[in-house]
């Protein structure tokens, strides 16, 4: 039987990842619903909570064939629409930065807390922006945070473009060609459900530990 690919805008037949919300995403838009997730994780400051790293895990494993989620996407495409989507959003939330300046601090909601751009602004002084651009790319919540931050301290737009463009590619494609990889194997294709999850939980990981280390620091203060 042939093997089908999923153009980059439709998609196919519900996938046995169904309760995760990855697989729904993948199953209902695709290609595009990565590019979107993607876009708005890094774009829109309320959407830091979109699953960027295990969506990207989860489509790399789709374009493997015969995978359990009984249908394929494109790596080719995929790797063109994850790298597009995190850029480009980025890019949003940069220039959004150089224009609202302050105000990112003036800001509070029952979702978006100052907490987390307070927390964010720690980091980009910590590492300084053209690291905190690379970095904060493998650190949810943070990475949503980081764009706007160092468009707030000024940093020069072309070099915002060379970092963010480095950033987008080093983070999507390992992901994307680690779902992919892994797919080929017996045991990844019986257990994806499980090695989701775990994605999810590392990529929280350096997060808590940094939070952690914070507060140490606070309280010796």
């Amino acid at each position: 039987m042939p093997r089908r690919i999923a153009s980059p805008i439709v998609q196919v037949d519900a996938s046995v990842l169904g309760s995760l919300s990855a697989a729904h995403l993948l199953h209902d838009f695709g290609v595009v619903g990565v590019l979107v997730v993607l876009f708005l994780e890094m774009g829109v400051l309320v959407a830091f909570f979109l699953p960027g790293d295990s969506l990207l895990f989860v489509a790399g494993y789709a374009t493997v064939a015969g995978n359990s989620l009984h249908f394929s996407l494109s790596l080719p495409w995929l790797i063109i629409g994850s790298v597009v989507g995190a850029v480009a959003g980025a890019q949003l939330g940069y220039e959004l930065g150089r224009r609202a300046g302050p105000t990112l601090h003036q800001r509070e909601s029952r979702i978006y807390k100052r907490d987390y751009v307070e927390r964010a602004e720690r980091f980009v002084n910590r590492f300084g922006t053209g690291k905190s651009v690379v970095i904060g790319r493998f650190l949810p919540i943070v990475r949503t945070f980081v764009s706007p931050l160092v468009g707030v301290a000024g940093m020069p737009r072309r070099d915002f473009v060379i970092w963010n463009l480095i950033s987008g590619v080093v983070w999507t494609v390992p992901l994307i060609l680690l779902g992919h990889l892994l797919g080929n194997i017996g045991f990844v294709r019986k257990y994806v459900e499980v090695l989701a999850v775990l994605i999810v939980v590392v990529s929280v990981v350096p997060a808590i530990v940094h939070y952690v280390r914070e507060r140490r620091s606070a309280t010796a203060a």
